[in-house]
């Protein structure tokens, strides 16, 4: 697998690797209508694209395809990871937090994890600070925010 950094180009990829990988890996732990309206069919592309500039985004591959994506801003704030369904279990998501990790000059890392991401980010070493319910689109979806003192 290799890592690289984000390019415009990839915006449209990322937008429906985040939605598939939503609308299956998400589906035991949160409803359809809280499905649609974190990963809505409709994203703005330019909105992405300007958010992964105006941070630290990698982009990982493997055999030619995108497995997987994640963002950290500089203030240690983990954005977004997501694997793509048919890539879970290979070290994806672990490999894009080492480079995160290894990569900031903050003493902490924060982020809002899923029910689905919890147990992941738990393994490795992050603590839940509260649970919380956010809006998204109008509905409800429960969440955690965690962080890892480096």
């Amino acid at each position: 697998m290799m890592l690289r950094p984000y390019h415009s180009s990839d915006v449209k990829a990322l937008i429906s690797l985040f939605y598939e990988t939503v609308h299956t890996v998400n589906a035991n732990d949160y409803t359809a209508e809280q499905l649609d309206a974190w990963a809505p069919k409709h994203i703005d592309a330019d909105t992405w694209d300007r958010r992964f500039l105006s941070t630290y985004t990698l982009v990982a591959e493997r055999c030619g395809e995108i497995a997987g994506f994640g963002n950290i801003d500089a203030n240690g704030y983990l954005d977004m990871l997501y694997v793509r369904n048919s890539h879970r279990n290979e070290g994806v998501a672990t490999q894009i937090c080492d480079a995160f990790e290894a990569s900031v000059s903050v003493r902490k890392v924060y982020l809002q994890a899923s029910i689905t991401a919890r147990p992941f980010f738990e393994k490795r070493g992050y603590a839940v600070v509260k649970e919380q319910r956010v809006k998204r689109n109008g509905v409800i979806l429960k969440n955690y925010v965690m962080e890892k003192v480096l």
